[in-house]
C-alpha cells in the first residue's frame, strides 16, 4: 500500500515492524544525511563549520512556528518536555492559593514541575481519571475562582486518548485560566493550530512522534501569556543583543527566545527541521488519516481476539496510540513474545501499547495481529 511518509525515508522498516513511536520516533533517511553534513563541517571546520546553523536560528524557530499556527517569535528552542513546563511554572507570577488543575494520568514530565508550585503555595489539584476524562463539560465543574492554569497532554501517553483542546481552551479562557498543553504523543501525526484552538502554550520534544534526536524540544508561548511569563532561568541568549557581550544590564529580547537561556541544540534542532519539512512533503492531514485508519485496523483485527482495550475509541478522540490485553495472556511476555518476531512496541504488565507512524502499512498491522493470534493460541504463560 502506498503511504504519507515514504517507506525509503525509514531503514527500520528493513528489520522491524516498527509500531512504536510513542516510545521513540525514527530519523527519517533526509535527517540523516542533513545531521551528516552538519557533523562534518563540525569536525572539519570547528566553529566555522557550525556557525552558518546557528545564523539560521531565526529560520528554524519559524519553520516550527509555522507547523503549528505561530510565528517564530514565539518559539524557543528547548532541550525537553519538562523544560517548557518548567518555564512556565516558575515563570507566571503566582500568588499564594492560586490552583493548577491537571489530570493523574499524566506522564511526570508534565507533572513534577508543577507539583514544584506546592512549596510557593500553589493548590496544584489532580483530577481523578476513574471518575472521567477531562472533556470541557467536566473541567466546566471542576473549575474554581482560584484556578490560573489547566494543564493537560493532548494524547494521554498510556491509552491514547485525544483531548478536546479547543473546548478545554474556551472553558479555561471563560474562568480566566490559561490552557498549557504537552503535544509530545500528538505533534508530528496530526496537524494543530494553537491560535485557531486558543492554546496559551503548547510544548514538545522532537524524539517521538516528530522523528526527531532526543535533547531537542520546543515551546510556544501566545502573546498574552508571554507578557506576564518572568525568564525564571536567564542566559546570554535571553538578552535582546546577545552578541553585546558585556552589556550586562541590558534588557531581555522581546520575542520567545529569551526562554532559551544558553547556547541551543543546533543539532537536534536541525533534526526537527528536517522532520516538519518532511512532514509538509507529505502533507499532515494525509499522516493524520493514514495513522487513524491503521489504528482502526488493529482494534478490528484486535477485538477479533476478544482483546480487551484501555483505549476509547472516536471521531474525537481516537488517536496514533492503542493499548490493549488479550485475557489470560501476561502482556510483558506476549510483548517479548512479538519482539523476537520483529515487531516493536511498548509492553506493560497493563497492556501492549501500539503507536503506528505514517510510513507503516495496512499489512504490518495484519502482521502483528496474526503474531497475536499465534501466541494466544499457543497459550503464552500467563
Amino acid at each position: 500500500m502506498s503511504t504519507p511518509l515514504s517507506r525509503s525515508e525509514f531503514r527500520v522498516t528493513e528489520r522491524y515492524v516498527y509500531l512504536n513511536h510513542a516510545a521513540a520516533g525514527v530519523l527519517p533517511a533526509s535527517t540523516v544525511a542533513a545531521i551528516e553534513q552538519f557533523v562534518r563541517a563540525h569536525a572539519g571546520k570547528g566553529v566555522l563549520g557550525t556557525f552558518p546553523y546557528d545564523l539560521k536560528m531565526a529560520e528554524y524557530r519559524a519553520k516550527i512556528g509555522g507547523f503549528i499556527g505561530a510565528s517564530g517569535s514565539e518559539i524557543a528552542t528547548l532541550l525537553n518536555t519538562g523544560a517548557g513546563a518548567n518555564t512556565l511554572a516558575l515563570g507566571i507570577d503566582w500568588k499564594p492559593g492560586d490552583e493548577v488543575v491537571l489530570c493523574d494520568n499524566e506522564f511526570p514530565a508534565n507533572v513534577i514541575p508543577w507539583l514544584s508550585l506546592r512549596r510557593r503555595g500553589v493548590d496544584v489539584r489532580m483530577l481523578p481519571m476513574r471518575e472521567g476524562r477531562l472533556t470541557p463539560e467536566r473541567l466546566e465543574r471542576e473549575l474554581s475562582p482560584q484556578t490560573r492554569v489547566v494543564t493537560v497532554s493532548w494524547i494521554s501517553y498510556a491509552d491514547g486518548y485525544r483531548h478536546d483542546l479547543a473546548g478545554l481552551a474556551a472553558v479555561a479562557h471563560e474562568a480566566g485560566a490559561f490552557l498549557c498543553v504537552d503535544a509530545m504523543q500528538g505533534l508530528g501525526v496530526f496537524p494543530l493550530d494553537v491560535r485557531t484552538l486558543g492554546i496559551d502554550a503548547l510544548y514538545a520534544s522532537g524524539a517521538k512522534w516528530m522523528l526527531g534526536l532526543h535533547g531537542a524540544a520546543f515551546l510556544y508561548v501566545s502573546p498574552e501569556l508571554g507578557e506576564r511569563l518572568a525568564v525564571a532561568t536567564p542566559g546570554w541568549r535571553s538578552l535582546a543583543d546577545m552578541w553585546d557581550f558585556h552589556n550586562y544590564e541590558q534588557p531581555f529580547s522581546p520575542e520567545a527566545l529569551r526562554f532559551e537561556s544558553g547556547t541551543p541544540n543546533l543539532l537536534g534542532t536541525l533534526s526537527l527541521v528536517c522532520a516538519i519539512e518532511l512532514f509538509e512533503r507529505s502533507g499532515p492531514q494525509a499522516i493524520a488519516e493514514h495513522v487513524l485508519a491503521l489504528t482502526d485496523r488493529l482494534c478490528e483485527g484486535l477485538t477479533a481476539l476478544d482483546a480487551d482495550f484501555s483505549t476509547l475509541r472516536g471521531p474525537s478522540c481516537s488517536s496514533g496510540i492503542v493499548t490493549f490485553s488479550i485475557p489470560g495472556i501476561d502482556s510483558m511476555a506476549l510483548g517479548r513474545a512479538l519482539e523476537n518476531q520483529g515487531i516493536v512496541t511498548t509492553n506493560r504488565t497493563g497492556g501492549i501499547r501500539v503507536s503506528p507512524h505514517g510510513y507503516n502499512t495496512a499489512e504490518e498491522i495484519d502482521v502483528m495481529v496474526n503474531a497475536v493470534a499465534r501466541q494466544a493460541r499457543a497459550k503464552v504463560p500467563v
